[in-house]
């Protein structure tokens, strides 16, 4: 199959089945959509908002080693979530905005929007003209870790956000790292990506973000190299533990088979 006939598909073609009930592969140079199953349909993004929490932090340009205190107002007291960031953990800015991505860790998301000048809700503020700024029609922001199911977006509008976070070194740098470690108090604490896909020899992955709540089910974006060309790769809602990881995989070797490394 040529990459014109790849192109005009507006759903996965029959040999190729997906478990995510919403999904985009984009060409990122051309912008062309190589792979389409209900991209437009807006749905909670979960922890993928932490894109968004890690540009809006980055603009601001606030010092980096600045010393933040996890709180007990950094619990989710919404779903009860379980953190493995202790209160009282004191650590630099920028290892909170590390572990928000690469760990998704909830307590230092939401610590990064309660430091932020004005507080947590001027942070979300600065979210959404984000969003604005971006173009972003379907996307509303109500928290900056995920944990709300009023974080609302698209495929398309996750692309636009993955496009606009791929410019920023250090989101490439930070999702995409295997694991990280803190030291709280006499203890280290390790920190895996939630990516498995990060650790593994078969990806080159350039940026990458899990997500979970139930209204979202289980999301994954990367920016990745695939048939010799960069790709821009959003599954949501998927209900299996393993099936993102299983779509990423899929759509990794049917891509590979069907079209060849760009001219």
């Amino acid at each position: 199959m040529g990459l014109a006939a790849l192109q005009a598909a507006s759903r996965p073609p029959a040999k190729l089945s997906l478990k995510s009930g919403s999904a985009l592969v984009l060409d990122q140079v051309t912008g062309q959509a190589l792979i389409e199953k209900q991209a437009g349909a807006v749905q909670p993004i979960a922890s993928l908002t932490k894109l968004m929490t890690a540009m809006v932090l980055l603009d601001a340009h606030l010092d980096p080693q600045e010393i933040l205190t996890i709180t007990n107002d950094d619990k989710d007291m919404l779903r009860h979530s379980k953190s493995r960031l202790p209160v009282g953990t004191r650590l630099p800015r920028e290892q909170a905005l590390l572990l928000a991505l690469l760990a998704s860790e909830n307590r230092a998301a939401h610590a990064l929007g309660r430091t932020f000048p004005g507080g947590l809700s001027a942070f979300v503020g600065a979210m959404n003209a984000k969003a604005r700024t971006l173009g972003l029609e379907e996307t509303r922001f109500e928290d900056p870790s995920g944990l709300s199911a009023g974080n609302v977006a698209n495929a398309r509008d996750l692309a636009r956000i993955m496009e606009a976070a791929y410019r920023y070194p250090e989101i490439r740098d930070f999702t995409t790292r295997p694991e990280t470690s803190i030291q709280a108090g006499r203890h280290s604490i390790q920190f895996p990506n939630t990516n498995a896909l990060v650790r593994s020899s078969r990806w080159n992955i350039g940026l990458s973000k899990t997500g979970y709540i139930e209204e979202a089910g289980r999301c994954l974006v990367m920016q990745a190299m695939l048939a010799n060309r960069p790709v821009l790769i959003i599954l949501l809602d998927s209900w299996g533990k393993y099936s993102r990881l299983g779509d990423a995989n899929r759509i990794k070797q049917w891509l590979e088979a069907r079209v060849g490394p760009r001219s």
